[in-house]
């Protein structure tokens, strides 16, 4: 059995992304020190380094003299976020293609019939959290850790905006075919399809997000 230890600095993490994804924390809203520590039972220290690690992944915003919030990211910055993964992921996959073996891919295949599952059962933190391991598996199957290292820091902000729309931007069905065009792509060994379908992947949900938001902003009168 494999234990996992979290530092207080990973648990701080791990509870803020659990707010934003159950929509307590919203963008815009300022994150205080003190009230985490207080909340949580621990010092400021850890609630300090988890904010810095926050920063670095784009979750949170710093300023100077006022504090910490929650970034209010434009339609570009969402498109540009979802971009970047794509051509980031699409290299990945494409150029590790070769090397997953069949065990993995039947994975990969076991995991797209999860998440088809979860979706139709309206599991909306399973379809992320599924979504979530078959996108990282695909990524790890490269050794090229820096690619490794800038697609993780996209990777959260990713799961919390496609958290909030999932529902407004697939159905169930388009959910499984969707992943299922990546696994496909990959056991035909077609390199230039690969990229393709994995950037496309993400800059339709990209440009989906966009567009339910600017939907929702929409104020009847």
């Amino acid at each position: 059995m494999v234990i996992v230890k979290k530092t207080y600095k990973d648990q701080v993490i791990d509870h803020i992304y659990q707010m934003l994804l159950a929509d307590q924390l919203k963008p815009g809203d300022r994150l205080k020190e003190s009230l985490l520590a207080l909340e949580m039972g621990i010092s400021r220290a850890p609630i300090r380094e988890a904010l810095k690690e926050l920063m670095t992944l784009g979750l949170i915003d710093y300023k100077p003299q006022i504090g910490n919030f929650l970034p209010v990211m434009t339609p570009k910055q969402i498109i540009d976020s979802y971009t970047t993964r794509g051509v980031l992921e699409g290299y990945a996959v494409m150029s590790a293609s070769e090397h997953f073996t069949r065990q993995e891919l039947e994975r990969l295949d076991r995991l797209v019939d999860d998440m088809g599952q979860a979706a139709r059962d309206g599991e909306h933190k399973q379809v992320v959290d599924i979504g979530g391991e078959f996108h990282d598996f695909l990524v790890a199957r490269s050794d090229n850790q820096q690619l490794l290292e800038y697609s993780s820091r996209l990777s959260m902000k990713l799961h919390v905006l496609f958290y909030k729309h999932w529902g407004m931007l697939y159905r169930p069905d388009e959910i499984e075919q969707r992943h299922r065009a990546i696994v496909t792509s990959i056991k035909a060994q077609d390199k230039t399809r690969i990229e393709q379908v994995v950037r496309a992947h993400y800059v339709e949900t990209g440009s989906k997000i966009v567009a339910v938001q600017a939907l929702n902003s929409v104020t009847v009168i």
